[in-house]
């Protein structure tokens, strides 16, 4: 693997974890404060719980992982990112099925992605003011950049759900490509090959080949 390709996939490893752990502080927001205002407040809340501790975190991933998981107990919504992904599977899987799916779809993401928090080197954070209004008043987008080292900054684009009065990011799309549709797009593929077999599906299921193809669109 090439200096260029490892660096960019250690990026997206970043903005996933970035992204995963944001979907779980951002739920708890108050409606009162605008979809803008919830991604920063949780950048701020995520990454001072991180900065200064990189180092120590790497060799303790077990750490922060129990970090992420504890913030995602409550307060993000997985069934609903689980039914989007599995798209038109969900409606004929069993409840057991369904549950399992979300289980496992949650604990893969925190096991992997959370590396990314620790293995990429960033200049900045910075959430954009949104430059028109909401297209519906229960759904908002929120655009940040991810500015690395060298200066070069990747467009990070949160879709955000208000659902009992608290917005949710239930989407996200990096440097130009839609993670829900891609996992969505995986889980349909997964079918194909098992012959609609749920239960190989959800055993087999691994977001590290997600990645890879996030990373090959990236280079698209």
């Amino acid at each position: 693997m090439s200096q260029m390709t490892l660096s960019f996939a250690l990026l997206r490893r970043f903005l996933l974890g970035l992204c995963l752990t944001l979907a779980s502080l951002s739920a708890a927001a108050a409606p009162e404060r605008a979809p803008e205002q919830v991604i920063r407040d949780s950048i701020d809340e995520l990454m001072g719980q991180i900065d200064g501790r990189k180092d120590y975190y790497a060799n303790h991933l077990d750490e922060l992982e129990a970090l992420v998981d504890a913030s995602l107990d409550d307060i993000a919504d997985f069934r609903y990112i689980g039914a989007s992904v599995m798209g038109r599977y969900f409606q004929n899987a069993t409840p057991q099925q369904r549950s399992r799916f979300v289980n496992v779809f949650r604990q893969t993401l925190i096991d992997t992605y959370t590396r990314g928090l620790v293995t990429f080197d960033y200049r900045e954070l910075r959430v954009l003011d949104s430059q028109s209004p909401p297209r519906y008043e229960d759904q908002a987008s929120v655009a940040m950049e991810v500015v690395a080292m060298d200066g070069t900054a990747y467009p990070v684009s949160y879709t955000l759900r208000q659902s009992d009065g608290q917005w949710k990011v239930v989407n996200v799309i990096v440097n130009g490509i839609n993670l829900g549709l891609t996992f969505r797009n995986q889980f349909d593929q997964a079918m194909r090959d098992h012959g609609r077999d749920y239960d190989a599906v959800i055993a087999s299921w691994s977001p590290e080949i997600a990645a890879e193809e996030l990373e090959e669109g990236g280079g698209a």
